[in-house]
């Protein structure tokens, strides 16, 4: 029994001891788990928080690539800030008097339909422009600088005698601007008006000093930018005033290419707008793209400057950039708003029958007073002056340009600009005092013709030389730069102990090269048209 009872003891025990380790096994594996679950929970609150940081870092990466973003256009923006200026004083050569007398030809004859053929004019003289840039730019001279180092002398001569005669017709048609402005704005009898012309040239050679403080250079474009503002500005106000009148339609309808363009008097209008809008002095202007401020030697290193490869990379892409801004939200907005003034003018004109031939710059003033308002039409007169002035500026900055490019020429600028500005008054004179009014009207689309065909051979150096491999290169070392008597057109002698330069070639591109020869081919064509047409007597009303 003691055994038996012994044996039950020992059995409790054992059951109880197997309990007790059972108990502590799923104790133990309890635990086991719950650390397993806690372990798991914070895997996920670990992995809960990563997503969250890396969604805030993808937030906070997304938002600084914005700001990152806007702060590169915001430095684009003021760096393009620091280019503004030449390329409105290029663009100023496209308002001259001259683009009024056949964009109002145009749209009394046409209406909006030659619309096609100033967007196409403009194409071409911005196409034109920007190999000027790149030609200054890459070579550190203008277009004249470039014909007197590269050319045969005597070429390099009978171009620059065609280039002043250019010169010469394009100042008459300012000429002609601004006395008919004078006289509609103030009464000031047409010959008096040529006369005062003169001191329009006095004041730009006292303001203007090219190679004096920037300051200087900045406040006379600031000035010019004026004149070119408050002129977009009197045609805005024109288009606002002849809304009523106008479709916009048939406005957006003339900027596609139509049978006028080339039907009749309409080829031949499209000639005078090309001879208007491509100005052959705009070649040079735009050719001038050195920028002064980089430069604080003297005249003569001046002159032989050639820049480095950095700073034609820095800046290049900049100039061609506000120029083009320039040309097309100046120049093509203000003869597209001359000729659709004109064309809506035109509109309204029931009583009688105004034809090609009339139409000059006095006729749309009459109409504009006469059916619209008064204010209308000497809004419009004060737009012919502006821009008279400012073209005028633009021109005399490049006759001296020209003169001193081409021949180095030493004659004060002030009396070589007073020769040039008598050369050009003198017809205008002569024509007031025997024709009056119909005089001007007809010198001024003489000089539109000229400068027409003068354009092919103005313009044809500057194809040749932005063609040009050996003058349309850059040293690829900044240490390699090219002054003084090694020409870019040159090649230097080697030492033998120096290593050859390596250069960069920056000439025009195969489809670029195809495109300058056909758009000179183009030009040419169309004025040698223009030239046989007047030979066998047809009457061309430009």
């Amino acid at each position: 029994m003691d055994l038996n009872g012994e044996s039950v003891l020992d059995n409790d025990i054992n059951s109880s001891t197997k309990k007790s380790r059972g108990d502590r096994k799923r104790t133990r594996n309890l635990k086991k788990s719950s650390k397993v679950h806690h372990n798991l929970q914070q895997v996920d609150d670990d992995e809960e928080e990563e997503v969250l940081s890396i969604g805030d870092e993808t937030f906070i990466q997304s938002e600084n690539k914005l700001v990152i973003l806007f702060k590169k256009l915001l430095e684009v923006f003021k760096k393009y800030l620091r280019f503004i200026g030449p390329g409105i004083l290029v663009s100023v050569a496209y308002l001259d008097p001259g683009n009024y007398s056949t964009s109002v030809s145009a749209g009394f004859s046409h209406k909006y339909k030659l619309l096609f053929s100033i967007l196409i004019s403009n194409l071409l003289a911005c196409f034109l422009q920007v190999l000027c840039i790149k030609v200054g730019s890459v070579t550190g001279l203008d277009l004249a600088q470039n014909c007197r180092e590269h050319l045969p002398k005597k070429l390099n001569i009978t171009i620059y005698i065609l280039t002043e005669i250019a010169i010469i017709a394009t100042d008459l048609a300012e000429v002609v601007g601004t006395a008919i402005a004078l006289n509609i704005l103030f009464n000031i009898p047409l010959i008096f008006g040529v006369i005062l012309t003169v001191i329009d040239v006095l004041v730009v050679l006292m303001a203007y000093r090219p190679n004096g403080p920037m300051l200087i250079i900045r406040i006379f474009e600031g000035f010019v930018t004026l004149l070119v503002a408050s002129t977009v500005i009197c045609f805005a106000i024109e288009l606002f005033e002849v809304s009523s009148m106008t479709s916009f339609k048939d406005v957006m309808t003339g900027f596609l290419p139509s049978q006028d363009v080339v039907v009749g008097d309409g080829l031949y209008l499209s000639l005078a707008i090309l001879g208007a809008t491509v100005m052959p002095h705009s070649l040079y202007l735009g050719s001038d793209q050195e920028e002064e401020e980089e430069i604080d030697e003297d005249q003569e290193i001046y002159l032989t400057y050639r820049p480095s490869l950095a700073a034609i990379r820095d800046t290049m892409s900049y100039s061609i950039a506000e120029l083009v801004i320039s040309l097309f939200t100046v120049a093509l907005f203000v003869n597209s708003a001359i000729l659709i003034v004109a064309g809506s003018t035109i509109g309204v004109n029931t009583d009688e029958d105004v034809s090609t031939s009339e139409a000059d710059l006095f006729t749309i003033y009459d109409l504009l007073s006469k059916y619209l308002s008064k204010t209308a039409g000497s809004v419009y007169a004060a737009a012919l002056l502006l821009s008279g002035q400012s073209a005028g500026i633009v021109c005399t900055l490049a006759g001296q340009m020209v003169s001193e490019g081409f021949l180095h020429w030493t004659l004060p600028p002030t009396l070589r600009r007073l020769l040039t500005r008598a050369v050009a008054i003198t017809p205008c004179l002569i024509l007031v005092l025997v024709s009056g009014r119909k005089g001007l009207s007809a010198a001024l689309n003489a000089s539109q013709v000229i400068l027409s065909l003068l354009l092919p051979f103005v313009s044809a150096p500057l194809i040749y030389f932005s063609c040009n491999k050996k003058i349309m290169r850059v040293p690829l070392n900044r240490n390699d730069i090219i002054t003084g008597a090694d020409t870019i057109g040159a090649d230097r002698v080697v030492e033998e102990d120096e290593e050859p330069i390596q250069y960069k070639d920056m000439s025009n591109g195969p489809i670029t090269t195809v495109l300058a020869i056909l758009v000179w081919a183009f030009i040419s064509f169309l004025n040698t048209y223009l030239l046989i047409s007047f030979a066998v007597g047809r009457e061309v009303p430009v």
